[in-house]
């Protein structure tokens, strides 16, 4: 009888201890210096360009650092293609078409966009893709393929 309450009570325990690690409140982020900022180099906003379209990534009072390495005040940017507002600030950054992960510590990538008109903005995340505590969000750029 012992046995089968203790069970009971560890699994109870279980529950509410993984409910509120992994809760949308749950996930401790990670700091960012009051000054940090991160910003897009080139291209510049309202600049035409041709595919392939480089892009270069600033950040200044911070470091870059991979996904996985928990570093203080450090992080790997995201690059949000076309969205019109921010992902979950609480969450990790989804990964698709519309947010690239760079989560080797690039600090510039190369891409195609369909001809016409497109925003661009980026977005650093910790070790494990969360916005740090002050999110570090560059301004949104717009550009032009042709």
């Amino acid at each position: 009888m012992i046995s089968k309450f203790l069970n009971i009570v560890i699994l109870i325990s279980l529950v509410f201890f993984s409910h509120s690690l992994f809760s949308a409140g749950g996930i401790k982020k990670s700091l960012s210096r009051e000054d940090a900022e991160v910003f897009i180099i080139e291209p510049k906003q309202g600049q035409v360009v041709k595919n392939p379209i480089t892009i270069i990534f600033g950040i200044s009072n911070m470091t870059l650092s991979p996904a996985g390495i928990k570093k203080e005040y450090s992080g790997h940017h995201h690059l949000l293609i076309d969205i019109d507002g921010l992902p979950d600030l609480s969450q990790p950054i989804p990964a698709d078409k519309n947010h690239l992960h760079f989560g080797k510590g690039q600090s510039k990538t190369t891409i195609n966009l369909e001809k016409g008109e497109h925003t661009l903005q980026l977005l650093l995340g910790d070790y494990i893709h969360v916005p740090h505590d002050k999110a570090l969000i560059s301004d949104k750029i717009t550009i032009i393929v042709e």
